[in-house]
């Protein structure tokens, strides 16, 4: 076909690419007037810190800067909205870590309530610059009233988090939880601050509160979950349905010797039927043939039971035991570096997790 006659056919009219659809106004909601949870304290220095900021100069200062970083803090609202937006201002230029991925770190992870009642993932924001960051968490979503949830970066404090919705759109807090439900609460290590979950909503402590539909509050400091007084004392101000204390693998057997049974005494006299769940250390994935760390896991379990068995012979009540055999599975499988769980290792450990404070909370 000649040129001519190709032009005869499409008419003498240019062909014109279309312009891209305007980007909605939006109007932006401040999350600290909506349903924040994980944060058990309401003197912080800054409003998504784990501790509150009396403990600055009292817990060690690795412990206090750890602390600020907004591990299992979430957001709650309803909002009838089309497309949900959120802007966020991090404190720390890095946005990832050499274990970790950049939307776990300094990113924000959205779940939604299906037609059924259950939490679904539904997206997430991209932190690609510093200090301030705007995405579009989600779009193209049915009109209607939907609550919705945010984990907040797991691993960089935020100075600030806005939910944005097209204008016009509603935007309430998520509904009060039931009192008597009270939160679960996570004293530990790397692991349980969420090393190397791809996004925050990955870890098993913000799965299990998903099973549960329960707030749970993470005061996880990565290498730094020791049993210390100073730090337990401010968990002892905590007031959860059950303490679950998963610090080995940043204790060695003398200090698991020297600090299980004053932690676990500093929480009992402050709460003397609050449930305490006791944690052994996961196993290494490459222990089976790395000599070093399978005597690591075997001196600190080892020292665990013993300690165990002191509590239970002085009768100290309501103590609960969860062994390391089945937290991560036997197929070397489920880790990134051996120690730190991928997605698969969280959703093993959630699993056994599940099991344990199935029975303890019924």
């Amino acid at each position: 076909m000649d040129r001519r006659r190709f032009t005869l056919l499409l008419g003498s009219t240019p062909l014109l690419a279309q312009a891209p659809a305007a980007a909605p106004e939006l109007e932006w909601h401040d999350a600290k007037k909506l349903r924040v949870e994980g944060l058990g304290f309401k003197d912080q220095k800054a409003p998504y810190d784990r501790l509150p900021g009396r403990a600055e100069g009292v817990v060690r200062p690795v412990v206090w800067d750890l602390s600020r970083d907004s591990a299992g803090v979430l957001v709650r609202f309803v909002t009838n909205a089309t497309a949900i937006h959120a802007r966020w201002t991090l404190t720390n230029k890095t946005l990832t870590s050499p274990n970790s991925t950049p939307v776990a770190c300094s990113g924000l992870d959205l779940y939604a309530k299906n037609d059924a009642g259950r939490w679904h993932w539904l997206g997430i924001g991209r932190p690609t610059k510093f200090p301030e960051n705007t995405d579009a968490l989600a779009s193209g979503l049915p009109a209607g009233p939907r609550e919705y949830m945010v984990y907040l970066p797991m691993h960089n404090p935020v100075t600030s988090v806005e939910i944005g919705v097209p204008k016009g759109g509603s935007m309430e807090a998520g509904p009060a939880r039931p009192a008597d439900r009270k939160p679960i609460v996570f004293y530990g290590t790397s692991i349980t601050h969420g090393f190397s979950a791809s996004r925050a909503g990955m870890t098993h402590v913000s799965m299990l509160g998903r099973l549960f539909d329960r707030e749970v509050i993470n005061l996880g400091f990565s290498g730094n979950g020791k049993m210390e007084p100073e730090v337990t004392k401010f968990v002892a101000e905590l007031d959860p349905a059950v303490f679950v204390l998963d610090c080995l693998p940043n204790l060695t057997a003398k200090e698991v010797h020297s600090n299980a049974i004053p932690c676990v005494k500093i929480l009992r006299e402050a709460h003397p039927d609050t449930p305490i769940l006791l944690v052994e250390d996961r196993n290494y994935a490459d222990n089976f043939l790395n000599a070093s760390r399978r005597e690591r896991n075997e001196t600190n379990h080892a020292a665990m039971r013993e300690e165990y068995a002191k509590m239970q012979k002085e009768k100290i009540p309501h103590l609960h035991y969860l062994k390391a055999d089945d937290l991560l599975g036997d197929d070397g499988e489920a880790t990134i570096d051996g120690s730190h769980p991928t997605d698969l290792g969280f959703t093993r450990q959630a699993a056994e997790f599940q099991k344990a404070l199935k029975k303890i909370l019924k």
